[in-house]
Order: C-alpha cells, then structure tokens, then sequence
C-alpha cells in the first residue's frame, strides 16, 4: 500500500470519525427533523467509510450483493446517504416557503 492511499485511509476515518461523533452530539440535543436527517446521513457516510476501509483490508467481502446482477452492499452504503440529506433540504426548503406565505 502506497503512502498517498494510507493517508487518503487515515484522513477519510478521522474527518469521518470527526463529522459522526458531532452529528451524534447534535441528536442528543435537537429534535428537529430536518438535523436528524442530516445526522443520519452523516453516520450513514461514516458507515460508508468504515465499509470500504474493511474492503481494502480484505475484512468484508465488498462485493456483497443484495439482489443479484442489480444491487449491492457498495451501492446502497454510497448512495443513502444523500437520500437522507435529500429529505433534509426538502423540509427546509418546504419551512422556508411557507414562512414566506
């Protein structure tokens, strides 16, 4: 392993480990929709990184399929994320114009 890949390794798991531990500080004191979907994307994204951090080492098999020759773990772990952040932006947004109205 070269040492640009351990440390793009190193940075994607700290900053990841930095943005889940806040976003999980951030749950225990908010109950607004919207930051709880940000937050669960957040940790999804973190779980994402753990995940593919696994693969490299040979710990999970990272071809692991759900449904096959359509979806994979790898797809799901990579896109879910932005669902969750989706729904987020669409209840702030969907606040924003009806404080319009």
């Amino acid at each position: 392993m070269s040492t640009e890949t351990l440390i793009f390794i190193i940075s994607r798991l700290v900053f990841g480990a930095g943005s889940a531990f806040l976003a999980i500080i951030l749950w225990s004191r908010t109950r607004d929709s919207a930051w709880m979907f940000i937050v669960v994307g957040t940790i999804f994204r973190y779980g994402q990184i753990m995940f593919d951090t696994f693969g490299l080492f040979g710990i999970v098999d990272s071809r692991l399929v759900i449904i096959p020759g359509f979806l994979g773990i790898e797809t799901i772990l990579e896109n879910l994320p932005y669902v969750f952040f989706i729904i987020a932006f669409i209840i702030m947004i969907r606040r924003t114009f009806q404080k319009w109205r």
